[in-house]
């Protein structure tokens, strides 16, 4: 008799203590998953009335001319490298995959309008975006929070002079400007890597390549391609920056902020594209 009451207790515990632990664990995930909804929500203000801010003081931008130029700099000729290699092997692989795909069929020489109109409507702004948010964007991140963790950005405010102005406002705007300038630099270079493909492995002339191709090609291609990349300038700079002046935890923390920078911007990136492209097509086509 003992022996089953000690049993049918040990069954009722063990019972009790899975709902306590099941109890637990959804407390548990509730908790996290409504503190990451309160941070992002905060990030994203922060970002948001940081990049109102830097929109403001652009009227101060005659006056810092030397820093944009500085930023314009490091954001495009330094930028430049990189952008040749991607480009090129992004319009190479683009015609390879197309010209075999649709030589079975007889049409490769559509190959040319593939590639000048995917060239100039999504790959080039896209993946000039995704090179200067890996770049650039990461490098903004590290140097302001850098700046952050050293004091820097208290020592700036203490003294009156505003962070956003100095800092801030000459990237977005070396960003805004340098972003369409390589997007058609990337925007040749893969056109030119497609007609090299085409030339030699599908079996189109150079001549033949470059007429179909601007004949396909039309001018709302190439505008709506250099708008996206001016959002896009917008997203690389802000996030870049946002993190940076937010960054606290010494050296680990400029590590996470530029982390958490490139991630978010990659990510933003993709969403907003994907949204303009929407709106572009309904719009425009």
């Amino acid at each position: 008799m003992r022996l089953k009451l000690l049993s049918l207790l040990c069954r009722y515990i063990e019972q009790v203590d899975i709902v306590l632990l099941e109890d637990e664990t959804m407390r548990g995930f509730v908790s996290a998953a409504g503190k990451f909804i309160i941070e992002s929500a905060a990030n994203a203000g922060y970002g948001v009335v940081m990049l109102g801010e830097a929109l403001y003081w652009v009227r101060a931008a005659p006056k810092r001319i030397k820093e944009i130029a500085f930023q314009m700099r490091v954001c495009g000729l330094q930028s430049m490298p990189v952008t040749l290699l991607v480009g090129i092997f992004v319009g190479m692989v683009l015609a390879l995959q197309t010209g075999l795909s649709l030589k079975p069929y007889g049409i490769q020489h559509l190959i040319a309008t593939i590639a000048g109109v995917s060239m100039t409507r999504e790959m080039g702004p896209l993946m000039t975006a995704i090179i200067l948010a890996g770049r650039v964007g990461s490098s903004m991140a590290a140097e302001l929070g850098t700046m952050k963790v050293s004091e820097e950005i208290d020592a700036l405010e203490v003294m009156s002079i505003n962070p956003v102005k100095l800092l801030v406002m000459p990237r977005l705007v070396a960003l805004i400007i340098m972003l369409p300038i390589l997007t058609i630099y990337a925007n040749l270079i893969g056109i030119i890597g497609a007609a090299l493909i085409g030339d030699i492995q599908i079996g189109i002339s150079y001549n033949q390549f470059f007429k179909d191709c601007m004949n396909s090609l039309q001018l709302r291609d190439l505008y709506t391609g250099l708008f996206k990349t001016a959002v896009f300038g917008l997203i690389i700079a802000t996030v870049g920056c946002s993190e940076g002046l937010r960054t606290t935890g010494g050296t680990q923390g400029v590590g996470e902020s530029t982390r958490r920078a490139v991630v978010n911007s990659l990510l933003l990136i993709l969403i907003s594209n994907y949204v303009m492209t929407s709106i572009i097509f309904r719009l425009l086509y």
